[in-house]
């Protein structure tokens, strides 16, 4: 298949990309479920609490068991007393979702291939812009039209990158950087010509 390319002037050409990469239909489920594990994986899963085994204190029973007109109490860390531990004590554990490297490559190749069917996948031959200004990048996709967008370049970009860093619409990446929830949170998805034959090897 054909996908046309752009230039800093506009001007286009056209190239032939895999349809196994770019041609392919669009499953939800699978990308739904690489999505729900990516994000699930992302998690840090830290928290800790004690449970009234953990608490220090509470070695004897503070009084004895009849006589005093008070409620049983066997230790004074029950979850039921101040300074108590807590009833269902969380631990810190792994909300890690598997998927096999065959499930997430098919959904990234149905998500660029939707993205293309759709006209939100942008390919251009680089973006170079001269000083690190967000001016000018503003500028730039302005020009073409765009907010809300992905820019992914086929290596580290400094000027590029700082000045999108203060744009909450725009987000710049590598393309080995590429992931499934980048893909599908913004509107629009610019690939440098470069990145697009490195993204294309790696899923043919």
């Amino acid at each position: 298949m054909e996908i046309s390319v752009f230039d800093q002037q506009s001007s286009k050409k056209d190239i032939s990309v895999s349809d196994s990469v770019f041609s392919v239909d669009f499953n939800n489920a699978l990308i739904h479920q690489v999505i729900v594990s990516y994000m699930a994986c992302a998690r840090a899963g830290t928290r800790s609490q004690k449970s009234r085994a953990e608490v220090s204190g509470g070695g004897s029973k503070p009084w004895r068991q009849k006589g005093t007109g008070r409620a049983r109490a066997g230790s004074i860390r029950s979850p039921l007393w101040r300074k108590g531990g807590v009833t269902f004590a969380a631990k810190p554990q792994s909300h890690r979702k598997k998927v096999n490297r065959k499930m997430y490559c098919g959904a990234i190749r149905s998500i660029l291939s939707e993205l293309f069917r759709q006209g939100r996948l942008l390919v251009m031959e680089d973006i170079a812009l001269d000083s690190h200004k967000t001016k000018e990048l503003v500028d730039k996709l302005g020009s073409m039209g765009l907010d809300d967008v992905l820019i992914v370049t086929h290596k580290f970009d400094k000027d590029l990158w700082l000045a999108s860093r203060n744009l909450h619409w725009v987000d710049v990446c590598e393309s080995s950087m590429v992931d499934p929830v980048r893909l599908v949170a913004f509107e629009k998805t610019i690939l440098t010509e470069t990145a697009l034959r490195e993204i294309e090897a790696r899923l043919s």
